[in-house]
């Protein structure tokens, strides 16, 4: 939809206020977090609004992964711009696909683009004006830093374009926020491993960056659920900056001294790799280990055992819902149910497990779009 319609719903109190605001295989030596980024500046999310979870008959898509399709499409000759942190890590890549994929489905222009210094929100900021010229109909963007991207998303607004961010909240709520629930995956990896210890036993967490929203959220998932379970103790909870070595040098050391531990999440799946290494070298086999995003690397360690489970995180998908209801709003000004609507969600069964991963594998997983 064109600007002038976008003024027009927006004089009639239709617009939306700001919105708000994943492991890959990423080369562990790169310092990135699980979707590709350095670890954001802390940003509250107390002022954010609440996920919004959407029944799946009631999504403008259908499917998840590798499998995502859907009956949107687009009424007039749509722009729609995408901006990714990076271009080296598979995460961003695979989102930067979905939009590319559902460009050509539903039949609008997809713009996508990345910093050239990875993870520069002062680069992603200078392409939010760049598109601003472009007169994108809307601006989707993986926000490298909660509150670095505002200036972008300001004028981006002011301009009469909305803005969807995906995973990584903006500071103040755009028009939406799609991407996963972090605390919500949290719960449901730390509810698998509790029931596959029967209630009972000592877990290691190793946590993401500090000070970053996602992996704030995860972890108060993780501790949240174990609650609800007085038998599981928490030995111990380190953070290993969503990185493989890191994963494997904190574990080392804290199997000195908890020698006797029955689980290891890894908030991220470089870090539980990182830890399946350490359990491997000390010649311990009884240890479940979780991680998050169904990263090849993870999913493959799921299948010959040396993981216990993994979490689909989906960026391919993620980033062909956001641009689903990018669409939908240009078409007739249909706006989402809610501020933020994670995708996927436990509904979407995301949990990989040795029952579940040769589906996975061979159908659904994200990373079969850029293989």
């Amino acid at each position: 939809m064109k600007k002038q319609l976008v003024s027009i719903l927006a004089t009639v109190g239709m617009t939306c206020t700001l919105l708000a605001g994943c492991s890959s295989p990423a080369p562990e030596e790169s310092g990135s977090t699980e979707d590709g980024s350095s670890a954001e500046s802390e940003v509250s999310t107390e002022g954010l609004s609440k996920a919004t979870v959407v029944d799946a008959e009631s999504l403008p898509i259908q499917g998840i992964g590798a499998q995502v399709t859907s009956d949107v499409e687009a009424n007039e000759d749509y722009k729609i711009g995408y901006i990714a942190k990076n271009t080296t890590n598979p995460y961003m890549v695979a989102q930067s696909e979905g939009v590319k994929k559902a460009g050509e489905d539903m039949g609008f222009e997809a713009v996508t683009q990345a910093p050239s210094t990875a993870d520069s929100v002062e680069e992603q900021v200078k392409i939010m004006e760049d598109m601003i010229q472009q007169e994108m109909d809307v601006i989707i963007v993986h926000c490298a830093d909660s509150n670095g991207i505002m200036p972008g998303v300001r004028k981006a607004e002011d301009a009469g374009i909305q803005v969807i961010t995906i995973g990584t909240p903006a500071a103040e709520d755009t028009f939406l926020r799609t991407g996963v629930d972090y605390k919500e995956t949290g719960e449901v990896v730390a509810k698998e491993i509790a029931e596959a210890l029967n209630g009972e036993g000592k877990v290691i967490i190793l946590e993401g960056p500090a000070g970053a929203a996602n992996a704030i959220e995860r972890l108060e998932g993780i501790n949240e659920t174990f609650e609800d379970y007085p038998d599981i103790e928490v030995v111990a909870s380190q953070t290993a900056n969503f990185k493989r070595t890191e994963g494997m040098s904190v574990t080392e050391n804290l199997l000195q001294q908890y020698t006797d531990v029955d689980a290891i999440i890894g908030c991220n799946d470089e870090s539980a790799l990182g830890a399946m290494q350490a359990v491997k070298a000390a010649g311990k086999d009884d240890v479940l280990i979780a991680g998050f995003d169904g990263s090849v690397d993870a999913t493959n360690a799921v299948a010959s055992g040396e993981m216990y489970c993994t979490y689909n995180t989906d960026p391919y998908g993620s980033g062909y819902l956001a641009c689903a209801y990018a669409v939908n709003y240009l078409n007739d000004g249909t706006e989402p149910e809610g501020k933020f609507i994670p995708f996927p969600t436990a509904a979407n069964d995301p949990l990989i497990t040795p029952d579940t991963v040769k589906e996975y594998q061979d159908n659904i997983a994200w990373w079969k779009v850029i293989q």
